[in-house]
């Protein structure tokens, strides 16, 4: 009878398997070693779900969820917003004939106003937007047709751009700067606000347009080449203009710090929206002293010089006033979101209770013997 001997090195995988014919090394065994992670014998925890635990969860969390809906939803409704739509899809709209006429190769701009009314004063600084509906910047070629390197000021990518910007890369056989889709559907509408007084004097509303982009897009994403030349018309003499636009790049404002690639009206239209229908910043209306609001109540009219068509696509263009608070612009959902589901917890949260009440000790007394 033979005796088998316990060898350690098995049991942590090693075998001493026979040599080889050359007297070779030991063949290793596919075993896992013996260790508590790969042998699954590590501890491990698992909630045990009582009554004593999920009841009180679902109380805790519909008293905290609640109130801060509340919070988040009066906050939103605080927030003064004004919205007027100026397509110019109606007959009636004072800006029906330049929806109607006007396209990409118009030479001669057309020209409309549009009067409203606030009904309450808007108080601090005010954010006008503009927005636009069934625009769908989010489109996988629309996102992808633009050169990175070009707007980071890289002059080498300044005349050779990325294919990723076909069918909008050249143009008469010279590079576009800045190429690709995104950059040629600039919105490029004027909007001028002013204010109606008693007697019918118009007033104009002072608005400032930097300060509009993020900073990381302002300071390190966008970029003018060439450096510390301040003379970019020699910069970009080398690039075509995009094709809908009526003005190269280095035309786009008189201030140095706000031309070329770093205009930041150009900038925040480079950031493209997830949905079809969105809003972007055009100007900051800022409050002068505390006295008077920014916006008094009253009769205002917009003056609109209307260069970007969106009848081909059943566009719509609408502008925005808006103040802001501490959790940004106006939008209700969130602090709905969180009464809904706070809501939904503490109702849960008392059926339980109910049914734990009702039928927990029946449970209970069910499991003892007789």
């Amino acid at each position: 009878m033979m005796a088998s001997s316990y060898n350690a090195k098995e049991e942590d995988g090693h075998h001493s398997g026979a040599s080889g014919p050359g007297g070779g090394a030991a063949v290793k065994s596919k075993k896992p070693d013996n260790t508590a992670f790969k042998q699954q014998r590590l501890p491990a925890w698992q909630p045990i779900l009582t009554a004593g635990t999920v009841l009180p969860a679902f109380f805790v969390i519909g008293l905290i969820f609640i109130p801060i809906g509340i919070g988040l939803f009066v906050t939103s409704n605080n927030i003064k917003e004004f919205e007027i739509d100026y397509t110019g899809t109606d007959m009636s709209s004072p800006c029906f004939n330049c929806s109607n006429n006007f396209s990409w190769n118009s030479t001669v701009p057309c020209k409309c106003s549009v009067s409203f009314s606030l009904d309450q004063p808007f108080e601090s600084n005010v954010f006008m937007y503009y927005g636009l509906s069934n625009f769908y910047q989010n489109h996988r070629r629309y996102v992808k047709s633009r050169d990175d390197s070009q707007l980071n000021g890289d002059k080498t990518s300044l005349t050779n751009p990325s294919k990723e910007c076909e069918p909008y890369r050249t143009s008469d056989r010279k590079a576009i700067a800045p190429c690709g889709a995104i950059a040629n559907s600039l919105f490029n509408d004027t909007l001028d606000l002013f204010y109606i007084d008693n007697n019918g004097t118009r007033t104009r509303i002072e608005l400032v347009k930097k300060g509009i982009a993020w900073w990381t897009d302002k300071h390190v994403k966008f970029r003018n080449p060439g450096g510390s030349n301040l003379n970019l018309t020699v910069v970009f003499q080398d690039t075509a203009k995009p094709v809908n636009w009526r003005k190269p790049v280095y035309e786009l404002d008189t201030d140095p710090e706000n031309n070329g690639f770093i205009n930041e009206d150009f900038i925040v239209w480079m950031r493209t929206a997830a949905l079809p229908t969105f809003r972007k910043l055009y100007r900051i209306i800022q409050r002068k002293n505390s006295m008077t609001p920014t916006l008094p109540r009253g009769n205002y009219t917009l003056d609109i010089t209307y260069n970007y068509p969106v009848r081909s696509f059943e566009g719509r263009k609408r502008m925005i006033l808006s103040t802001i608070s501490w959790m940004g612009g106006k939008n209700p959902f969130l602090g709905i979101a969180y009464i809904t589901v706070g809501s939904v917890c503490f109702f849960l949260g008392v059926v339980l209770l109910i049914i734990h009440h009702k039928y927990g000790n029946r449970n209970n007394n069910a499991d003892i013997p007789n």
